[in-house]
């Protein structure tokens, strides 16, 4: 029978199996650059082979870093982060960096709990989505001194520094577009705007656009409902089946575009020949579905790489000065406008 009482390996056990010093280990972890190759390749073979676990949290009392980034996005429940979340990981990851995820349900009160929570685990750096945060996240990021990063919306006045996109020109942009195609009556889908700066932005954009262009939608026409497909798709069912035919359906993002085309079908309605739709994203499968959608670049993917370097730079060159980054959304159109 197995001894599941045995003793965990440390880190004596390791130099010992390994012909080496503790203190050689030690820089195998820190410093693997100040250790030979086929020194680390030894310490390596046996820290798998003996299955130690260094003490992270020992090493944080004397000012070690712990290799962890904290990172809190509103949600996973669907594809809009994803990509970014993916590329930031493996940006960070080529580093020695790991990321600890946690999420708000774009609830502020949330965001300052997983925020402190993070802190608490003594994590090297964090990492937000968006520049509408409480008082309270902000104060507690700057307390602590922490190096920190705003990702996916760009402004030249953000607290943080930012990589992000404009997405207020990436909502004027898709609404151009419409009005380019001939389209005057226009319907609006948006998510609830309260605490997404990201939504508010483009639905700025979008409505200032069509309010030049002489097309403003009516209270009635402006619909609104969650990120969701299926919210989405019931949403504009019930509007249409209302009488209401609009031309066009301008959404602030892919999913709730999706639910538009879907509920138009659903209805015998044709996407584009009876009514155009537009999202923003371009997020996995805006491409694939039939008719593919018309939508606005998000560069997700470029956002969480450049996220992710700059916020390890500030980690570990603390001296060095970071600047805002603006991504380019870029129009792509597509069958569905």
């Amino acid at each position: 029978m197995s001894d599941k009482k045995q003793k965990k390996a440390d880190i004596v056990a390791v130099a010992i199996a390994a012909s080496v010093s503790p203190a050689t280990v030690s820089r195998f972890f820190n410093r693997p650059e100040l250790v030979r190759l086929s020194t680390r390749r030894k310490i390596d073979r046996t820290v798998k082979k003996l299955g130690y676990i260094r003490n992270r949290a020992a090493q944080t009392i004397h000012g070690i870093r712990s290799g962890t980034i904290g990172l809190v996005v509103p949600t996973i429940d669907n594809t809009i982060f994803a990509e970014m979340i993916q590329a930031f990981s493996d940006e960070v990851g080529l580093n020695g960096f790991t990321i600890l995820l946690g999420t708000h349900n774009y609830n502020n009160a949330r965001e300052y709990d997983v925020l402190r929570k993070f802190l608490e685990h003594r994590v090297d750096g964090v990492a937000v989505v968006g520049l509408d945060h409480s008082e309270e996240v902000y104060n507690l990021i700057e307390s602590q001194n922490i190096p920190s990063v705003s990702l996916w919306n760009y402004a030249k006045s953000s607290r943080l520094i930012c990589v992000g996109a404009d997405n207020f020109d990436a909502g004027r942009k898709i609404a151009a577009h419409v009005l380019a195609q001939g389209y005057s009556n226009i319907t609006t889908l948006f998510p609830p705007l309260a605490g997404n700066d990201r939504a508010t932005s483009r639905a700025n954009g979008i409505m200032k656009v069509l309010e030049e262009g002489g097309v403003s939608p009516a209270l009635a026409d402006q619909l609104e409902t969650l990120y969701s497909i299926s919210s989405a798709k019931k949403v504009v069912i019930d509007y249409l089946k209302s009488g209401s035919r609009p031309d066009a359906i301008i959404c602030c993002n892919d999913i709730l575009a999706l639910g538009a085309v879907y509920a138009s079908q659903s209805l015998g309605l044709s996407v584009p020949e009876d009514i155009a739709v537009t999202g923003v994203g371009d997020f996995k499968g805006s491409k694939e579905i039939e008719p593919a959608l018309t939508t606005i670049r998000i560069p997700a993917k470029t956002i969480g790489a450049l996220g992710g370097a700059a916020l390890v730079q500030s980690i570990i060159s603390p001296e060095s000065e970071l600047e805002n980054r603006c991504c380019v959304s870029d129009l792509v159109t597509r069958s569905t406008c």
